[in-house]
């Protein structure tokens, strides 16, 4: 029974969620001959104040990011 977590930022859509759910079941039907109905997919929704990386969290990095683009 394939269990894939799938951390990522807030701010996806429902049909963007729902499309990595079945892109990753079929990947895993296709790639490893898993059954669909034995797979679980599980989308967490992490704050961007609560992921960093870079030595930032990733709110502050869009900021500094922001601060740095041309124009």
């Amino acid at each position: 029974m394939p269990y894939v977590n799938i951390q990522i930022t807030r701010g996806a859509t429902r049909e963007q969620k729902s499309r990595l759910v079945r892109d990753v079941t079929e990947s895993l039907v296709r790639v490893l001959g898993k059954k669909p109905e034995h797979t679980h997919v599980v989308i967490q929704e992490i704050a961007e104040e609560d992921w960093g990386f870079s030595g930032l969290l990733t709110d502050d990095w869009k900021k500094a990011a922001s601060r740095n683009e041309p124009g």
